[in-house]
């Protein structure tokens, strides 16, 4: 009887190679990396996940939010039960059910006005960006603008739609504009063609800086004489802290802004719903988001009706504001903020050789350390003093980010920051 070996070549159907060049890339292995650790190492205490709190999470608000919509689709729209019901069941409008809705929502707490058919609902913010990025891929030397460091998901994204990312510096405020200028005309040089600029103007994943208003008016008047559109990307606003800065798009009076948003973080996470505001005008008449609606025709179809109806639900029954709707979360994190923030002063004295950022709100904190920070140390934190965190090279796509690390304190409790910033502080003493 004769034994057979297999070999490697042999259990191989596919190979790597000839698969989409993303596949290969390590931006798309960035959010598996952690979520793997977390398992891997189910002690740990993690200032990694970027996740909202769960303390305000119920399974009755789901029901009750989509008996909320369903009584709104008869009473307000006038739907019989059967078309209410078809509605909620059926495949669904690509553009989504609940855009009325939004755009209260955004004019409400946003002070955005726009039309309800420039907004195209998406399961959650990450297609939105995908949308957007395909559909401004028209050519090879088209290119993405993001101030670096910037979301890791924006990256992937970007690999997927075959649109590279040009870095910006962010300057320390947020955008470096100098820089931006610099690099639009360094694309150009190149024969390239910068399509858009990306970033998170509010708490910043993952560095937590916010433009200034100033700023952000700057900004506005450079795209315009540069002819650039601008993807703001606003999933943390409501967690700013102080007075609330009005969005770039609230400022926009040229459609320069395509805006990105998702109730991730204001009401729930599990329903996966963003939307974009593309209420730009194509040269055939149409909107921009009518073509964005196109391209997710041939992706996802359309958004989950009950999912949207949950959200619609939401959205009713706080008269369209989820900023104070989300008083008790913005305490929350601004508690946590605080612990953080306090936690590494009582830890690492001046001359430690250890600084961080100080927002004033939202989910991150950077911390500098003099030693590199990579995997590998993170794999070490994990099983050795059982802490986790984000090596901030995942947010370098130019390279960069090797001292620093990112801390987000959405998960942590009054419990977990103490010991979890003991662990950390042990593990830096011990590379110090």
């Amino acid at each position: 009887m004769t034994v057979q070996t297999l070999t490697q070549h042999d259990l191989t159907d596919l190979r790597l190679v000839e698969l989409h060049g993303s596949l290969t890339d390590p931006a798309m292995s960035s959010m598996n990396l952690l979520n793997e650790i977390s398992m891997r190492y189910p002690a740990a205490i993690s200032f990694a996940a970027g996740r909202p709190a769960e303390d305000f999470f119920d399974v009755a608000d789901v029901h009750e939010y989509l008996d909320i919509f369903y009584d709104h689709l008869r009473a307000e729209r006038g739907l019989t039960e059967r078309e209410a019901r078809r509605l909620l069941l059926q495949y669904g409008r690509t553009k989504g059910i609940i855009h009325d809705l939004i755009r209260e929502h955004l004019r409400v707490d946003e002070g955005i006005d726009v039309p309800a058919e420039s907004i195209v609902v998406t399961v959650g913010c990450q297609e939105a960006m995908f949308l957007v990025l395909r559909a401004l891929a028209a050519a090879p030397e088209d290119v993405l603008l993001a101030v670096s460091p910037t979301y890791v998901g924006l990256t992937g994204a970007a690999l997927l739609a075959g649109l590279p990312v040009w870095p910006v510096r962010d300057g320390g405020e947020g955008i470096d504009l100098a820089d931006l200028r610099a690099q639009i005309d360094r694309a150009r040089s190149c024969g390239l063609r910068p399509r858009a600029l990306y970033l998170v103007p509010d708490s910043a994943n993952p560095t937590g800086a916010s433009l200034p208003r100033w700023l952000r008016e700057e900004l506005l008047r450079l795209a315009s004489a540069e002819d650039l559109l601008l993807l703001e990307d606003n999933p943390y606003g409501f967690f700013g802290g102080g007075e609330p800065l009005p969005t770039l798009k609230a400022l926009d009076t040229e459609r320069r802004v395509v805006h990105l948003g998702s109730f991730a973080k204001t009401a729930l996470p599990g329903a996966r719903i963003g939307y974009v505001v593309a209420d730009q005008r194509v040269s055939d008449g149409s909107l921009f988001a009518d073509r964005l609606a196109m391209i997710k025709s041939m992706t996802t179809v359309n958004t989950s009706p009950i999912a949207q109806a949950v959200i619609g639900g939401a959205l009713l029954k706080h008269d369209y504001s989820l900023r104070a709707a989300n008083t008790r979360q913005i305490s929350l994190y601004q508690r946590n903020l605080r612990l953080v923030l306090d936690g590494l002063a009582e830890r690492f004295p001046p001359g430690s050789g250890v600084t961080w950022t100080t927002p004033p709100g939202g989910f991150f904190v950077v911390v500098t350390v003099p030693f590199p920070v990579d995997d590998e140390l993170l794999e070490y934190s994990a099983s050795r003093y059982e802490v986790i965190w984000t090596p901030m090279s995942h947010f370098c796509p130019d390279g960069g980010g090797e001292r620093r690390l990112r801390l987000s304190l959405s998960q942590i409790t009054p419990e977990t920051a103490g010991p979890g910033l003991d662990r950390l502080a042990a593990l830096i003493g011990e590379r110090l």
